[in-house]
């Protein structure tokens, strides 16, 4: 049994103010994962152990979360004041609660990692495949909330596709029985734990909803807007410590897991290892990224993922790509290249 709540309390006084920008006194920054400690969370760990967050005046503590939109509300009311979610939830949610002090600042899965997740030996390889078959989606996961996007871009009837509600840990095992033909999800998570459970790799099929025609961005780093105002130097801080702790689990990802590990003992090392290859490759590391620099975006992109957005959801107020993402925090000390 491990704590579901990690504190890292670095104490010091009074940072140094050098070269990295670093704030002049000690903040205290919760910070709400989007899911378990699993791969994806190395990069914190890291940049707790190796002192990248002590280095900007930094207090942090992170927690799990349950879901990509769990993050949202906790930011939102300040619960916590910077957390990691789904940027197309956080528009959804954003339009639905006007005025809402949140928005995204660092775009981390350039690439989202939503996916249907299938059995081949069920009938599922492809889009098509899943009228009439019956799929497994749980009612807060990001990937679901896509899903019709994915499915107008497809042709798919929504209604030839039976979907059964299902939770977070029963999802795979339904897929793993067959009980369902496939579920939507993240990628690294619903194709590994489906592995896991004993499905041969061969008879998992793993359909990237971005390979399928969504313009849509991924997981971001989400702020409480008015914790932002009043804390410039140490969101700013934050970020570039996140940007570090990324860049040492691309240099070396044994480490990055080993820290993993010292919070979640529980996990499998060779697992989590797996399914941060396959956030860093798939999500992470995109010829963009490559190029420009971790936590920005393409302005005629989100453009596009928000005409996306507009075809299956009927926004309350016309969408404004500005209430949704702010780059303004982003160090610009060139810390964002990460290779």
């Amino acid at each position: 049994m491990f704590n579901r709540l990690i504190s890292a309390a670095f104490a010091a006084s009074v940072a140094t103010i050098g070269a990295t920008g670093a704030v002049s006194a000690q903040t205290e920054m919760n910070f709400a994962l989007d899911w378990k400690f699993e791969g994806p969370a190395a990069p914190y760990f890291v940049a707790l152990d190796e002192g990248y967050f002590a280095d900007e005046g930094l207090t942090v503590e992170i927690a799990e979360g349950a879901g990509s939109l769990d993050a949202i509300p906790k930011v939102a009311t300040g619960a916590y004041p910077i957390g990691f979610a789904d940027i197309n939830s956080l528009m959804r949610f954003v339009d639905q609660n006007p005025g809402a002090p949140v928005t995204a600042i660092m775009m981390t899965y350039d690439a989202p990692p939503f996916a249907v997740v299938g059995r081949k030996s069920l009938g599922v390889e492809e889009p098509s495949d899943l009228m009439g078959k019956v799929l497994g989606a749980p009612p807060p996961d990001g990937a679901w909330a896509q899903f019709p996007i994915f499915a107008a871009e497809n042709e798919l009837v929504m209604d030839d596709i039976t979907v059964e509600p299902v939770g977070f840990p029963t999802r795979e095992p339904m897929l793993a029985e067959g009980k369902v033909a496939a579920v939507t999800g993240y990628s690294f998570s619903s194709f590994l734990n489906t592995k896991r459970l004993g499905v041969p790799v061969d008879d998992i099929s793993v359909i990237l909803m971005s390979d399928y025609g969504l313009e849509l961005y991924g997981n971001a780093v989400i702020v409480n807007t008015e914790f932002a105002a009043e804390n410039p130097e140490a969101v700013t801080g934050f970020l570039r410590a996140v940007a570090k702790g990324w860049a040492s689990v691309i240099a070396d990802p044994e480490a990055g897991i080993d820290a993993l590990l010292e919070r979640n003992p529980a996990a499998d090392k060779e697992l989590e290892l797996e399914r941060l290859a396959m956030v860093l490759e798939d999500n992470v590391l995109t010829d963009f990224v490559k190029e420009n620099g971790l936590g920005m975006i393409d302005a005629d992109r989100m453009a596009k993922a928000i005409e996306q957005t507009k075809a299956v959801y009927e926004f309350q107020s016309e969408p404004d790509a500005s209430l949704y993402f702010d780059d303004s925090y982003l160090p610009d000390d060139g810390s964002l290249m990460l290779q």
